[in-house]
């Protein structure tokens, strides 16, 4: 029997997880609780290759699995070769200034709905209605109930900021 292994693997990826676990259970001996239809698809097509065309030899077998066991495989990273164990010193990030707010403590005023809305510019983030909120835009989309980018939102109210400073 000649295998098409384009065909095998057109109807292995038709078939539903369940039906690839009950194919690998008959190909493979034993069960699987694997639910990665890739990874199912690639084992049993390899396995159907396998079988049609045959194995790995026993020789190559054995020359594997002394390869294996004679790797030297690390499972703790290298110890550093000074005796004296130094803390690299702490690095500061430094948070980046977007230029176009104002400096933190600015109050930001705007019209909006015959409302008067007053934000304040913090250093992480704006006050609006005793809550802080980390964008400008998330303010608008509490204050217009909908997504709004905030520099839009604030246009005037950032522009006139930016002229007088």
């Amino acid at each position: 029997m000649e295998l098409n292994i384009v065909y095998e693997v057109a109807t292995l990826e038709r078939m539903t997880i369940g039906q690839l676990r009950q194919r690998f259970a008959e190909l493979f001996g034993e069960a699987t609780l694997a639910s990665n239809r890739t990874w199912l698809v690639k084992r049993i097509a390899w396995r159907l290759q396998a079988l049609a065309e045959g194995d790995l030899s026993q020789r190559a077998r054995r020359r594997a699995a002394e390869l294996a066991r004679d790797a030297d495989l690390r499972l703790n990273p290298p110890r550093s070769k000074t005796t004296t164990t130094t803390l690299p010193e702490p690095v500061t990030i430094p948070t980046p200034v977007d230029h176009r707010l104002p400096p933190p403590g600015t109050i930001l005023t705007r019209p909006y709905k015959g409302q008067l809305v007053q934000v304040q510019v913090l250093t992480d983030g704006f006050a609006y209605a005793g809550t802080v909120y980390a964008s400008l835009s998330a303010v608008a989309k509490v204050i217009t109930g909908s997504h709004c980018n905030g520099f839009h939102f604030f246009r005037n109210t950032l522009h006139h900021h930016k002229e007088s400073a």
